[in-house]
């Protein structure tokens, strides 16, 4: 049986790539070598931090990331590896670590965040999907006394739509379980979180009502391409043919190196914790440590913790002794509390140099197009990438007449 549309992977952006081919009448089929419920789309924080919030490689990163290293209190970890694309990609990471870069970059998140954003709640309104979503800010925590007084000088003006700078009581209303070493809190008021998992489940569910085929625990092995187009796809059990395909396999690019394409991105490994608390210690909405790189967002049933930026690491196992790190880093500057019912969750963010996801068509393949390199913003970014995706699909586009395309792909960047 030949489809429509196939898209390799089942993460937040093949979901919401699959939710407007099919609105645009395409029968599609998404293609998953998990069950895709212990993805790095269901390990997400949930906060959608679009507005306000430094990429990855923002001007003295690498500094700052030593003084946390000295002080024990560092979420990178670099691992040796053989692997020479780690070095070029941290090369590349390097040298995006500038004012010009991260003007760009800040101001692209802001407009395909706000269009996400409209997006995820123009479904929850259409078609009555349970996100648990909220769009109340999100509270930026300073540890360092140096990070805030730079964040400060940004944030030197007035604008009440956009962040307030709170005062120790208004930081214990957001944040119940801050101590005294906190040196200084912003809420900015334009980003949103929800329950990542809750948004996978409702998704999938949805699509599958919407006839959308789902085919789970099969890995695909190898892509095979004739006169510059996929044939086919092959797995262990089957050969799959579409009239197009979409490649949205998070870090692993091995299928996408059997089509000729070196894609500039690394897996990177994090981790969340999920768990019960007091009500009277919960924060208030979704809330970032920025000098550790710890996201602390509120669930309708559970609280949920992400951190960690492992580099060069390929165990897929959670690793206690990060847990244990992720937990004394966040309670040096917050009162103890009780986590009840904890969970663990571990895996790996595909990262570009720039935070810019890899997106658009191939160059040379005319019915293979990417939906790649998200990395922590792929929840933030889903909904606009899967427009974007669609719209070249649909309209047969070539990436030279999209302007979202030019924008905010790194193939292009």
């Amino acid at each position: 049986m030949k489809r429509d549309i196939i898209i390799i992977g089942g993460g937040i952006v093949g979901l919401c790539a699959a939710y407007y081919l099919q609105k645009s009448g395409k029968k599609v089929t998404v293609i998953d070598e998990n069950s895709i419920t212990d993805s790095t789309s269901f390990g997400n924080a949930g906060l959608l931090s679009a507005f306000d919030k430094t990429p990855l490689s923002y001007p003295g990163v690498v500094l700052n990331t030593l003084k946390l290293m000295l002080k024990g209190q560092s979420p990178a970890i670099i691992h040796p590896s053989f692997d020479l694309k780690v070095y070029r990609w941290l090369a590349r990471f390097i040298l995006s670590a500038n004012e010009k870069r991260t003007k760009k970059t800040m101001m692209l998140f802001e407009k395909y965040g706000e269009i996400s954003l409209q997006l995820y709640e123009k479904m929850i309104s259409e078609d009555s999907l349970d996100f648990d979503y909220h769009r109340d800010g999100m509270l930026s925590v300073f540890t360092e006394e140096e990070s805030y007084k730079q964040r400060l000088q940004k944030y030197n003006y007035v604008d009440e739509q956009r962040f307030k700078i709170l005062n120790k009581d208004e930081l214990l209303e957001y944040l119940p379980s801050a101590t005294s070493k906190i040196k200084g809190a912003i809420l900015f008021k334009k980003n949103a979180y929800f329950d990542s998992k809750r948004v996978m489940l409702e998704l999938k569910n949805h699509l599958e009502k919407a006839g959308v085929e789902f085919i789970l625990n099969e890995k695909i092995n190898s892509i095979r391409v004739e006169n510059n187009e996929v044939k086919h796809l092959v797995s262990s059990k089957n050969i799959y043919e579409a009239e197009h395909y979409i490649m949205s396999t998070g870090y692993q690019t091995l299928l996408a190196q059997k089509c000729g394409k070196d894609l500039m991105m690394t897996p990177a490994k994090g981790y969340s914790i999920t768990f019960e608390m007091e009500e009277k210690f919960k924060p208030k909405t979704s809330t970032i440590f920025n000098d550790l790189f710890v996201v602390m967002t509120p669930r309708r049933d559970n609280v949920r913790f992400t951190s960690k930026l492992e580099i060069g690491s390929s165990d897929v196992k959670v690793v206690k002794k990060q847990i244990e790190s992720i937990k004394k880093n966040f309670f040096e500057y917050n009162l103890p509390f009780e986590m009840k019912n904890e969970i663990y969750w571990t895996g790996f963010r595909p990262l570009t140099p720039n935070d810019i996801p890899l997106i658009g068509r191939d160059d040379e393949i005319k019915n293979l197009t990417y939906g790649m390199g998200l990395g922590w913003l792929g929840m933030t970014f889903a909904p606009a990438i899967g427009t974007i995706l669609t719209d070249l699909i649909v309209n047969d586009k070539k990436n030279a007449h999209s302007d979202d395309i030019l924008l905010f792909s790194g193939f292009y960047q």
